[in-house]
């Protein structure tokens, strides 16, 4: 399987310390440039712990590649999508709300970084994820009381 990534979700799953996770339920984990460029940037959180992480899977894009997008995209939004269509990926790994919405335009299959605990909880990674989930709001990262209240009841953690 071949998981793309975009910013936002990489740096929540770096607030946890859970990066690791991505390739034990993916397979094959993979970043457009400018997501890593994004994300390394020196005033990023996690910075350090995600350039180590994404050093060796930074790709190149082909910008030739078509995508519906908004006024709103990013450059590495845009080419976390145009990879994920040019590579025939399985899942984009992205949180931003309106960025998820594209991509659903767009015919890409999505995961966002809460997902992505929900199954290394189903899997046996993690024994809970609410630890985790507290980790990631107690810092600078963004995620609607109502959508950890929603998936914590999913897990049986609520």
């Amino acid at each position: 399987m071949i998981l793309v990534a975009d910013s936002s979700a990489l740096i929540a799953l770096a607030t946890c310390n859970a990066l690791h996770h991505l390739e034990k339920i993916f397979g094959n984990v993979i970043v457009p440039q400018a997501v890593f460029d994004e994300v390394t940037a020196a005033d990023k959180d996690q910075a350090l712990a995600l350039g180590s992480y994404l050093a060796d899977k930074v790709r190149s894009v082909d910008m030739s590649a078509f995508v519906f997008l908004d006024a709103f995209a990013d450059l590495g939004e845009t080419q976390a999508m145009v990879l994920y269509k040019s590579t025939q990926a399985d899942y984009l790994l992205i949180d931003d709300k309106r960025g998820r919405r594209v991509a659903r335009i767009n015919q890409i299959n999505i995961i966002g970084s809460l997902g992505v605990l929900v199954l290394a909880k189903r899997l046996g990674l993690v024994p809970a994820i609410e630890p985790l989930i507290t980790q990631i709001t107690e810092s600078s990262v963004y995620i609607a009381p109502s959508l950890v209240d929603d998936v914590l009841s999913m897990v049986g953690e609520r």
